[in-house]
């Protein structure tokens, strides 16, 4: 076995370089301590460029397969499979995702190196993120979440694509992408409806569902989903964009879709204090996204929510058997004490 590339492939030489050379790590063919070829050695034999050699070396370097040392060139030191890499890009940090993270990482800690980034929804940063880092790890998690601006949405799916359906799994949310790359996602527009179609009954009390939905991300989707779920099961409903306390009323339920602890759900419990009401006897109130802390909030938080501990073990369980798959999340109503 020799170090190969293919002049007719579309992927770049230094890419066929990279892999060619990984194999042969991978084989036992270049062992511990084994010098590769010189740059300007292979660059000769391959008829190649030298930067395009110097370009794959690097790479090879920079995720720990191979070191240089002066005078000598480059020598295989094999670091970089002790451990799967793994890059996770993360929309953003919050008490749900952490609960993911920490489902994941405890499934597979012991074979891989995790890397985390935050895109923080900005597709500026997300393209950014992807082009830099290509070529540096096995297997690339990420949570595609951004406005849905048609535009926005289109240069995150041309982003996507780059990444080899392989070594990709997409977190939390599904995204229109062909190929077969691993997904654990929530069904957005039809959760909502059949997380509350497990307290239909009890919701049928309430004179009336409020939907809180200032400055939720997929707001106008979640809604299309609770809407048709009201309209089916002749449950009276109303979108609010925001709270006011004198129009806080007994016997009505509020649902947030901002998650647990936004400034929504304070401003709610506040007021429905200031107006004499009490949560889960006066008032019903339920939240988005689950948390350990709901537990604790008001006694006890009623929330819709994925399980995002079985989102992490999913995605774990794709890379330890190899089995890339897609698959909708479990999705419930988690019954407390506000409603």
């Amino acid at each position: 076995m020799e170090i190969q590339i293919d002049a007719n492939s579309q992927t770049p030489i230094y890419k066929q370089l990279v892999e060619s050379i990984q194999k042969l790590i991978d084989a036992g063919i270049y062992q511990k301590g084994k010098f590769l070829p010189s740059m300007n050695e292979l660059a000769n034999k391959l008829q190649i460029s030298k930067e395009t050699v110097k370009k794959a070396y690097s790479v090879l370097r920079d995720t720990g397969f191979i070191e240089s040392t002066q005078g000598k060139g480059f020598y295989v030191t094999n670091n970089g499979k002790n451990k799967i890499k793994i890059l996770l890009l993360f929309d953003k940090i919050s008490t749900y995702k952490q609960v993911l993270y920490n489902s994941f990482a405890t499934q597979i800690e012991d074979i891989a190196e995790t890397t985390i980034r935050l895109h923080n929804q900005d597709i500026d940063l997300f393209e950014y993120f992807i082009e830099q880092n290509l070529d540096y790890f096995d297997y690339y998690l990420i949570t595609p979440h951004f406005p849905l601006d048609s535009e926005i949405q289109k240069r995150a799916i041309t982003c996507l694509k780059k990444i080899p359906n392989r070594k990709l799994i997409i977190l939390d949310r599904y995204i229109n992408l062909k190929g077969n790359f691993g997904a654990v996602f929530q069904d957005i527009e039809n959760d909502g409806y059949n997380g509350l179609k497990e307290a239909v009954q009890d919701l049928k009390k309430y004179k009336r569902l409020n939907i809180i939905s200032k400055g939720s991300l997929y707001a106008p989707i979640i809604k299309k989903g609770i809407e048709k779920f009201c309209i089916e099961f002749g449950i009276p409903f109303k979108v609010l964009e925001n709270i006011e306390t004198k129009k806080i009323q007994k016997n009505q339920i509020y649902l947030i879709l901002n998650s647990q602890l936004d400034t929504e759900l304070i401003e709610l419990a506040h007021d429905a204090k200031k107006q004499g009401c009490k949560i889960g006897k006066d008032i019903g109130i339920i939240s988005y996204n689950e948390s350990p802390i709901n537990e604790i909030v008001l006694n006890g938080l009623t929330v819709l929510s994925t399980d995002f501990k079985k989102m992490g073990e999913l995605a774990a369980e794709m890379i330890q058997t190899k089995s890339f798959k897609k698959i909708r999340c479990d999705f419930h109503l988690i019954r407390r004490t506000t409603f």
